[in-house]
């Protein structure tokens, strides 16, 4: 397939559609099937070389390794493909709610929306989330029923709260004209209407699906002629062409080294040239001499441009108004390590490397916030607890060595009123586990508004709770259901402050020495509460090694052997038998901290610890407070 079938051809005439075009977003929860479902999108378009090495992978726009490993999307991404000769813009966007940034700038590059819902899940709290800022930007949506070959597959009681769920969030009755697609994603395939048994077992064919995009997606309708006027919406870099600015071209057109005003939120007006001009051809950018209104493209030569900012005719520099982004709710401490280790696995762990990294991070991470302490430390301010960690584990991977505090939820005051954010939470659990479920919610005061009982043995329940009542309790959630409850949580809003939670963890055990652990050191600790590390691992003064058994913190040993007497010629820690240690996660770790700790984030290690080192710092700050 040529290149010129991705080359739009402007209308001869003012305010036309484009026929030939389609701005499509994907969007669901998370892991109801978007990637996987565009994976194929774009291998039966054609898009692909027969003997193309795309067409053997999966997960084909995922390309950052995070997102590989953890199966999310977190950064939205474009790619486009040809059906029947019209060219289809496909913006990929994250279903997790700590990523909602990367959904509100990006939606508004689209016309319509594919809204997929899980077949046996049905819509869950990102569902809503993604469909509610879709409808608030009046965009077409069409319904895909995913996963329909699960064991678990409820196609009519999915349909039907799918159907609730546009009647609660529809602000126009038009929104509630939308057609429903059924498929298998990860097959390729799709139907419009429920498929027997044997039609499921017919050759990957997505023409359905291609055919409601063409029908029902409205195909743009701009001003050719006006002056070019662009919101930047994403931001990309190469080491070739520099900083890419990323957006739907709104109205006009634009050439190669053409004059441009960049105008920021506040009015301020710089100019600059245009050097190249992309388009997308599959997942490639290819390089144009124009690009048309209507049409997303990818300029070069802006160094400048930041989200949110108009890329617009010098002649006549219009200003639109930036996409709205809902504010931070959780935030943390970050600076240099100060560990009795630092220095020793990373590569950058000075103030200086960490602020010009985080002010980069800016630029492109439009929900997250910063605030420079004016000493070494900042706080970083973000949607969530995800939304954090995955900022906390890029760094790591580049090298840095940092100490970050406990989340900390941000409070607000509204009329003279502290107001706090509330989320709904939703947990899917084995039934034998419902005990343990409303135990821990009844403990923070949290409010049940609705409990659904499934065929497949698994019980939903849906809470209303504070942000602080919910921190840490998602890891005790899954440690106490053996990892089979399914936690998911989106944003309600601020409400009045609540009751402050109860502290629920015990205390920590603490290393009282510096030096390596042995497993006799390690048995003690065993016999005190559950162990975080293992033999020969490498500890400090202060750093903490376990979870107590009891409320209070305890320091022990772990670096001293079993003494050796006349009776022995040997040591018997050989025979010594120790439970396999509790290897926290990013995201646990951080649950796990209180506000006297710190976690130690380095290439190499996670460890947690003490912010006073010393027993006689601990006791000395405790006096104080």
């Amino acid at each position: 397939m040529g290149a010129d079938f991705f080359n739009i051809k402007p209308p001869k005439f003012m305010k036309e559609k484009i026929t030939n075009l389609r701005n499509v977003a994907i969007i669901a929860h998370v892991d109801h099937g978007k990637t996987t479902l565009v994976d194929f999108l774009l291998k039966q378009s054609n898009t692909f070389h027969a003997k193309a090495e795309e067409l053997s992978k999966d997960l084909i726009m995922d390309s950052n390794d995070l997102e590989r490993e953890r199966g999310i999307t977190i950064l939205a991404k474009n790619a486009s493909v040809n059906y029947g000769g019209i060219k289809i813009n496909i913006i990929d966007t994250p279903g997790h709610a700590d990523f909602g940034g990367e959904v509100e700038r990006t939606l508004n590059m689209a016309d319509g929306a594919l809204l997929l819902v899980d077949a046996q899940e049905g819509p869950m709290p990102q569902t809503k989330f993604v469909l509610k800022k879709a409808i608030e930007l009046n965009l077409k949506i069409i319904v895909v029923i995913n996963k329909i070959d699960k064991p678990g597959a409820d196609i009519k009681r999915t349909t039907d709260e799918v159907a609730s769920l546009f009647l609660n969030l529809a602000q126009e009755a038009h929104h509630l004209d939308f057609p429903m697609v059924y498929a298998i994603g990860r097959e390729g395939k799709a139907w419009n209407h429920i498929p027997s048994q044997e039609e499921k077992t017919q050759p990957a064919d997505l023409k359905p699906l291609f055919g409601k995009i063409i029908e029902y997606i409205p195909a743009p309708e701009v001003d050719i002629n006006a002056p070019f006027q662009m919101l930047v919406s994403n931001l990309d870099y190469d080491s070739y062409q520099g900083k890419y600015t990323i957006g739907r071209i709104a109205r006009g057109k634009i050439k190669k080294d053409q004059p441009i005003a960049v105008i920021d939120g506040e009015g301020n007006k710089q100019n600059g040239k245009i050097e190249k001009i992309f388009t997308y051809q599959g997942l490639q950018r290819t390089e144009n001499e124009e690009g048309f209104a209507g049409d997303i493209v990818a300029l070069t030569g802006i160094p400048d441009a930041r989200i949110g900012t108009t890329v617009a005719d010098p002649n006549n520099p219009e200003m639109i108004p930036p996409v709205v982004i809902e504010e931070p709710t959780l935030r943390i401490r970050v600076g240099p390590n100060t560990s009795p280790f630092k220095g020793q696995e990373g590569s950058r762990f000075t103030s200086r490397q960490i602020a010009e990294r985080l002010r980069r991070e800016l630029e492109t991470n439009v929900s997250m916030r910063l605030a420079e302490l004016g000493g070494t430390d900042f706080v970083v301010s973000g949607r969530g607890e995800l939304h954090l960690s995955i900022l906390i584990e890029t760094l790591r991977r580049e090298g840095f060595e940092l100490e970050v505090s406990k989340p900390e939820v941000i409070i607000k005051e509204i009329d003279s009123v502290q107001m706090e954010p509330f989320e709904e939470i939703t947990v899917d659990v084995p039934e034998e586990y419902v005990g343990i479920i409303t135990t821990e919610f009844g403990k923070r005061k949290a409010t049940l508004v609705d409990l659904i009982n499934h065929k497949n043995g698994y019980s939903r329940f849906v809470y209303h709770i504070s942000t602080r009542g919910f921190l840490g309790l998602r890891n005790i959630l899954v440690t106490n259901t053996k990892g089979t409850a399914v936690i998911n949580s989106v944003l309600l809003g601020h409400k009045e402050m609540a009751e402050q939670p109860p502290r629920i963890r015990n205390g920590a055990l603490i290393a009282s020495e510096t030096g390596k652990a042995v497993a006799f050191g390690l048995e003690v600790a065993q016999g005190r509460g559950i162990v975080f590390i293992v033999p020969i691992t490498q500890v400090y003064e202060g750093m903490i090694i376990g979870l107590n058994s009891r409320k209070e913190d305890i320091e022990i040993n772990v670096c001293k052997g079993k003494e050796l007497t006349n009776m022995r010629s040997k040591s018997s820690d050989g025979t010594i038998i120790l439970a396999p240690p509790v290897i926290l996660t990013l995201e646990q770790a951080l649950d796990f901290i209180e506000d006297d700790e710190l976690l130690e984030v380095t290439p190499q290690s996670l460890r947690l610890r003490k912010k006073f080192l010393k027993k006689s710092e601990r006791d000395k700050n405790k006096r104080k407070e």
